[in-house]
């Protein structure tokens, strides 16, 4: 029998935020980011996901030599933290120049200043000791499918992809899919689209996908499907575990809190597969409650990592004999009578 997996975790900074209320008052003190990493080892944490201006603040008015010293002393927080930095992901939604896309806006400015802090972005991760760079490619799309040629804008971004595995030949590229918000239709909507892009790329065992559960349920899909194919490919370089709502807004729910069973299978694929026995991470993506009072407040990742070491317990302990007694017989009622009730406590 296998060793089972030691599981590590991560989350990022933005996850222990400010309590703004886009309908109401703040309803939290704000809680300053650099006081945020001594709070990841007490949670169970280890993992530190990072944007790369929460490495370097301002870093767009900042010259090489400040960028560089930012970093420095960043990565000696974290080795007096012991936190690991998981990856590092441009912000290619805030500026100015990113209002209509980054890689593939029309402005061919624009498209030289988001290839400039995709640089800026990679050169922070490697003097932190990370070598995986995020790309959510958040306002790559249209509100009016007209507004850009989208077969050249495919074409830009596995341009992008080709010149960022080019000018650093250690590191990976994990693409966050996401169909939506803030654009209204975005471009590598699924983690199909990420890992077609992989394998058109220079390099494809270099380009993986980042899976978060939310964005997935907001393409109609089920999350654990969304990860058995990365899985299946070997291109599932980490995940962002939440939970949503429906085909709603990108609500960052606390895993397990809207549909445990979908939860629970998200766990299994994950288990099943030995994801994290080559130390990829358990990321959490998840915010708390937006009428939550409190300074720091932390529940919602602690509850979240406790959720899925209950469902680790929960895939461990179930009856594979008789989920394949089950399969063969083609009874999927009495399957899913059995599911139920062993998430219940009831088996």
């Amino acid at each position: 029998m296998s060793t089972p997996t030691n599981y590590r975790f991560s989350f990022g900074p933005w996850n222990i935020s400010e309590g703004a209320d886009p309908f109401g008052t703040e309803v939290r003190a704000v809680f300053p980011h650099e006081e945020k990493f001594a709070l990841y080892r007490p949670l169970g944490f280890e993992g530190v996901q990072f944007h790369d201006d929460d490495v370097v603040p301002g870093m767009d008015d900042l010259t090489p030599d400040q960028i560089a010293k930012k970093s420095g002393e960043v990565k000696a927080m974290l080795a007096n933290q012991g936190l690991i930095p998981e990856f590092v992901a441009p912000r290619l939604w805030f500026a100015e120049q990113t209002t209509d896309g980054a890689y593939t806006s029309n402005s061919a400015s624009d498209r030289d200043y988001a290839w400039d802090r995709t640089k800026k972005c990679i050169d922070i991760a490697r003097s932190i000791d990370c070598k995986a760079i995020v790309l959510w490619l958040s306002r790559e799309g249209t509100y009016i499918r007209e507004a850009k040629d989208a077969r050249l804008a495919y074409q830009r971004i596995l341009d992008t992809v080709n010149a960022m595995l080019d000018y650093d030949k250690e590191i990976e590229i994990w693409i966050e899919p996401k169909p939506n918000e803030p654009t209204d239709q975005a471009y590598v909507p699924t983690i199909g689209h990420a890992v077609a892009l992989a394998y058109a790329s220079s390099d494809h065992k270099r380009v993986k996908g980042l899976i978060e559960s939310a964005h997935a349920i907001l393409a109609g899909l089920d999350p654990s499907d969304e990860m058995a194919f990365a899985l299946a490919h070997d291109k599932l370089g980490s995940v962002h575990l939440n939970d949503q709502n429906g085909l709603k807004y990108d609500q960052d729910k606390n895993f397990g809190g809207a549909n445990l069973r979908v939860a629970f299978n998200q766990v299994r694929v994950l288990e099943e597969a030995g994801y994290g026995k080559r130390g990829e991470f358990i990321g959490l993506d998840v915010k708390a409650m937006r009428t939550q009072r409190g300074c720091p407040v932390t529940d919602h990742l602690k509850y979240s990592r406790e959720i899925f070491m209950h469902l680790v317990d929960k895939v461990r302990s179930v009856d594979n004999n008789l989920i394949q007694q089950f399969r063969d017989a083609r009874d999927y009622e009495a399957l899913e009578l059995y599911v139920m009730k062993h998430l219940m406590g009831l088996q």
